[in-house]
């Protein structure tokens, strides 16, 4: 897509993170926006912010688990707009969690959203862009769906699901020599809110050492690495040389080069990783002969 002038993107989960930062840059661009997320009044303010820009905007409230809910707004889409050029199924949930205490409607609640609302918003919108005779379909995945990591069995799932559902789909419109293409994104580390709302289980201080406070702090240190407008830009570059995968961050870059380099290997090298980070928490014996000496004379 070499222009994003006066076309139609949809994008979920636009009211705050990645999916408000693709507003923001597809209305600068010339894009009339169909915006939906979650929570009613972010993307009602994603969409006054992009309407300020001069461009035409629909806004709603959506799950995106709800199936009947995401192709009426498919529908209801290409109505108001008269067509719909772009995709973004951008919205997402995580889970901290060991497999071992992995409740089935967490796993479900997650799966919901980050596979199955890609899945719905694909279907819905496919024939729209389709008729629109230039369209691209963006399926956000993760740095952790090319890699799995402990306590995140659940969102690995997740985001290998997107990945393998999105190069099949590709290959398929490739093969079809359809007016639509798609690509698949893995950010890295970016800065958005999704810690802040992820589910964290303490039962992951059996693995890590860390309760479930400290785990999110470190977290969120963690993901601050590429904002979420430099994401934007490299996912909508990504769009426009019609890239099969998008790998946001030097993060991303260079966790991908690792698994590539390792295959199955680095699993060896995050599990010594945790275990000496394990290591570097616990007091040494001195510490802990101190600790008991000072407890002694109170």
């Amino acid at each position: 897509m070499q222009t994003f002038t006066d076309k139609v993107a949809a994008i979920t989960g636009a009211g705050s993170g990645m999916g408000r930062s693709l507003a923001l840059e597809l209305a600068r661009r010339g894009a009339h926006l169909a915006l939906s997320d979650i929570d009613e009044s972010s993307v009602a303010n994603t969409a006054t912010a992009c309407r300020a820009l001069g461009v035409r905007v629909t806004a709603q409230r959506l799950d995106v688990a709800d199936r009947d809910a995401v192709f009426a707004w498919a529908r209801e889409t290409a109505t108001a707009h008269g067509k719909v050029n772009l995709v973004f199924n951008n919205a997402g949930v995580s889970l901290s969690v060991p497999v071992a205490t992995l409740r089935e409607d967490d796993f479900t609640w997650l799966m919901n959203i980050n596979f199955w609302g890609v899945v719905h918003g694909t279907q819905a919108f496919l024939p729209y862009l389709m008729t629109s005779g230039e369209g691209h379909i963006v399926n956000t995945s993760s740095l952790f769906g090319i890699i799995a990591m402990p306590t995140q069995s659940a969102y690995n799932a997740s985001k290998f699901a997107v990945r393998g559902f999105t190069e099949a789909l590709r290959m398929e419109l490739d093969l079809a020599r359809a007016p639509v293409s798609c690509t698949c994104v893995h950010p890295g580390g970016v800065a958005t809110n999704i810690v802040q709302t992820s589910r964290i289980d303490d039962s992951i201080s059996t693995l890590t050492g860390v309760d479930a406070q400290t785990h999110r702090r470190r977290a969120n240190k963690l993901i601050d690495v590429t904002s979420a407008d430099a994401a934007a830009r490299q996912i909508l570059a990504g769009v426009e040389r019609n890239a099969r995968r998008v790998l946001v961050g030097a993060d991303a870059r260079r966790v991908d080069k690792l698994a590539r380099l390792l295959g199955a290997s680095y699993q060896a090298m995050v599990v010594w990783f945790y275990r000496r980070s394990a290591m570097a928490r616990k007091p040494s014996s001195n510490e802990r002969d101190a600790a008991a000496r000072s407890t002694a004379t109170k």
